[in-house]
């Protein structure tokens, strides 16, 4: 069970621009530290995790060697796979990344499951299948999770507006002009909803184009100094906003930490109790949760970035210097977990299969499809600050032409990442799951590691046969 204690004065930017191997900005990060927007336990039982009737066969351990695999399982090449296999493993060599664990279930069998390289920066402990890492932003699928479990309840409704539920939003403005010390402020033209919080089309600066005043003024108000969710959201709502709401798509941590709020205020639970109770405990997610407890840190992976020289070192991040501890001050929605493979895949194989896990229905499946559908039709292009080839739904993103994107893929495919090198991807057309989880702070230098999302999504993608 969690215990989530909030303990670390820690809160990372989220709308940090950082290149991916396929274009797309590193997602959200409440996880790298930068004093301009604040966007921003379990853990440690011992992992047992038992096969899936019905859903999906989620792995106990993933272990570095297994069993020779049969030639074609759920219609993937087992032949085909050992390209991924060559790939991680020199992609975790002596010059790369210290490890990763990749874990890809089709047609409801796992197909791949393998550890790669080490925990840690001295490369002396190997990767475990049931290694620890900050999720960061893939943190905002399970958020997004508990708001609609509580939209199918009647509790909320995703054209609630904000005030209805956090009075502190209403009558927010919007900044056109003036200083930060003098701003010139107008009057929203409409309410911030649920659903743009959801799709970050509520309006709130990210340090992105335009939003620079904005920002400094979001900055002044220190939400990442906040020591609850209610107190972030109390300073928020004195800011004004970067745009009107429903008019742009601005991806940062804000939103999500907001929606965090109105669950508590909604369900009556502090956010770490809800999804305890409500996600992790039915979906058997034994290694989630907002702190690692002291027992199982040593599962937790280190976390490095591309030092000077052209070497990895340490991150000198809180997070990192104190692996395990809580992230945020608060319970963060927008970044704030720790998880394992295994974990976030009983989350996917639940969604993949339209709100179904072995003990019921968690979700309705006209939920899920809801959660899978672009929600920025409205928008003019480019739709996001990422790809004109996808949009986002309701927390993720969801590919619109895999052509545009440049990778293999199928229209529809839903998903997202984390600051620190985390990936998913829920494919309902090829019922294919794939989650990658590395624990790296890229720097878009010239000297830091090659991005790998891309490569890995086509090597999984080019084992699919009949």
């Amino acid at each position: 069970m969690i215990v989530a204690v909030s303990i670390a004065r820690v809160w990372l930017h989220i709308g940090f621009k950082l290149a991916l191997p396929d274009d797309r900005p590193v997602p959200s990060i409440d996880e790298l530290r930068r004093p301009a927007l604040m966007v921003p336990l379990l853990g440690g039982i011992v992992l047992c995790l038992a096969s899936v009737a019905g859903a999906a066969a989620v792995p106990a351990e993933l272990a570095g060697e297994g069993a020779a695999p049969a030639a074609v399982v759920a219609g993937v090449s087992a032949q085909r796979l050992q390209r991924l296999d060559a790939y991680l493993a020199d992609a975790t060599s002596a010059q790369g990344y210290l490890g990763a664990v990749s874990l890809v279930q089709g047609d409801g069998q796992v197909v791949h499951q393998r550890a790669f390289g080490h925990q840690d920066l001295e490369r002396s402990r190997t990767m475990r299948g049931d290694s620890l890492f900050r999720i960061y932003s893939m943190t905002k699928t399970v958020t997004t999770v508990a708001v609609m479990l509580l939209v199918e309840e009647g509790v909320l409704a995703l054209d609630d507006p904000l005030e209805r539920h956090l009075p502190a939003f209403a009558d927010m403005q919007v900044l056109v002009g003036g200083s930060a010390d003098e701003p010139r402020l107008v009057p929203v033209e409409r309410s911030i909803t649920l659903r743009h919080l959801l799709t970050h089309t509520a309006g709130f600066a990210n340090g992105g184009a335009g939003s620079g005043m904005a920002t400094q003024l979001l900055e002044r108000a220190q939400p990442g100094e906040s020591a609850d969710l209610r107190e972030f959201a109390a300073r928020v709502a004195r800011v004004p906003l970067a745009e009107h709401p429903g008019t742009r798509f601005r991806y940062d941590g804000t939103q999500f930490q907001l929606l965090s709020r109105v669950v508590e205020v909604a369900s009556g639970q502090s956010f770490d109790a809800f999804l305890q109770q409500r996600i992790f405990t039915p979906l058997g997610m034994v290694d989630t949760g907002f702190e690692v407890p002291q027992a199982q840190r040593h599962r937790v992976v280190d976390m490095t970035r591309m030092g000077k020289g052209g070497q990895l070192v340490l991150d000198q991040g809180p997070s990192a210097l104190d692996p395990g501890a809580a992230l945020n001050p608060y319970l963060s929605g927008a970044g704030g977990l720790y998880s394992t493979a295994p974990d976030f895949m009983r989350l996917c194989v639940m969604l993949l299969d339209q709100g179904r896990y072995p003990g019921g229905q968690l979700l309705g499946r006209k939920t899920v499809e809801a959660m899978f559908s672009n929600q920025l039709g409205q928008l003019p292009k480019p739709v996001t600050e990422f790809s004109d080839a996808e949009g986002f739904g309701l927390g993720g993103s969801v590919l619109l032409d895999p052509a545009l994107k440049g990778r293999l893929g199928s229209v529809g495919q839903y998903g997202w990442s984390g600051a620190a090198s985390t990936y998913f991807s829920i494919d309902p057309h090829e019922r294919l799951v794939s989650i990658l989880l590395l624990q790296h702070l890229p720097n878009d230098e010239a000297n830091d590691l090659p991005r790998i999302s891309t490569r890995y999504y086509n090597l999984v993608y080019q084992a699919l046969v009949d």
